[in-house]
């Protein structure tokens, strides 16, 4: 089914939902789904519209590109047809005003969700914040990353440092911001910024297949590990380990209550 929301479609942004996946479709393609404030507000929105069933999310762009980052009208004098300029820098409510965007990328983190992102052509500045905010990233060869933000005077501030420095290390990390130059597929995959990377014609296969694979695994199992992974960087080997015997204590409580209730 399709999720008919206007706000989103407004902001340049498609959902839909097909049982336990949801797809989630940059649609300003005459700008290469170039990002504006309201379609990071849509991103926002999402998780609240989304049924509690949905394991899988896909994130993708329509057309030959991902994301070409930031509509760089934003910084002309004419602005974006229909777009707010936000607050200056200055102004006490910018910090609130940015974290507000940033929770268009948070919130497909979360455990309960595994969030893919379908990455063909660029993937520029926020667009490339976009693909590290999802768990996984499946890259067609034509896929092009590049870290935009610091060639622009601007720090990257869509909660994409902190996965870049996680996934590649720091001193790669402070090179490819710091010279913003362009990764492609091949190489990406080599430094991990992807897990699969494949022939462009194959992008939506290799998705689909992934995402079946994913579904095939138990729900709460699924959710408990991804819980556990996503904390093990930030915990000491004992702290790691305590936290694996109450997930796993927890979810075979739930099991054995959920089957008394069945037999009943």
């Amino acid at each position: 089914m399709s999720v008919e929301l206007t706000d989103l479609g407004t902001a340049g942004l498609e959902l839909s939902v097909s049982g336990a996946v949801a797809t989630v479709t940059l649609m300003r393609r005459e700008r290469r789904n170039a990002m504006t404030p309201s379609m990071w507000h849509g991103l926002a929105q999402i998780p609240g519209k989304l049924p509690g069933e949905v394991r899988v999310v896909v994130v993708t762009g329509d057309g030959p590109s991902f994301c070409a980052g930031i509509d760089l009208r934003m910084f002309t004098p004419e602005g974006v047809p229909g777009e707010d300029r936000g607050l200056s820098a200055a102004d006490p409510g910018f910090d609130a005003q940015v974290a507000g965007y940033q929770a268009g990328f948070r919130w497909l983190r979360d455990p309960s969700i595994v969030s893919i992102a379908a990455v063909r052509g660029h993937a520029i500045g926020a667009g490339f914040q976009l693909a590290l905010a999802c768990d996984l990233r499946v890259l067609a060869e034509d896929a092009e990353l590049c870290m935009k933000e610091p060639a622009l005077g601007l720090v990257p501030d869509l909660t994409g440092t902190k996965p870049l420095v996680d996934i590649v290390g720091l001193p790669r990390a402070i090179e490819l911001c710091l010279t913003a130059r362009t990764v492609d597929a091949q190489e990406a995959g080599r430094l991990g910024l992807a897990e699969r990377v494949v022939p462009n014609g194959e992008l939506e296969k290799t998705v689909k297949e992934l995402t079946a694979q994913l579904l095939r695994t138990d729900v709460d199992a699924a959710r408990a590990t991804k819980a556990l992974l996503t904390r093990a960087h930030e915990r000491t080997l004992d702290e790691q380990a305590a936290a694996e015997r109450a997930a796993q204590a927890k979810l075979l409580q739930a099991r054995q209550a959920n089957q008394q209730v069945q037999a009943t």
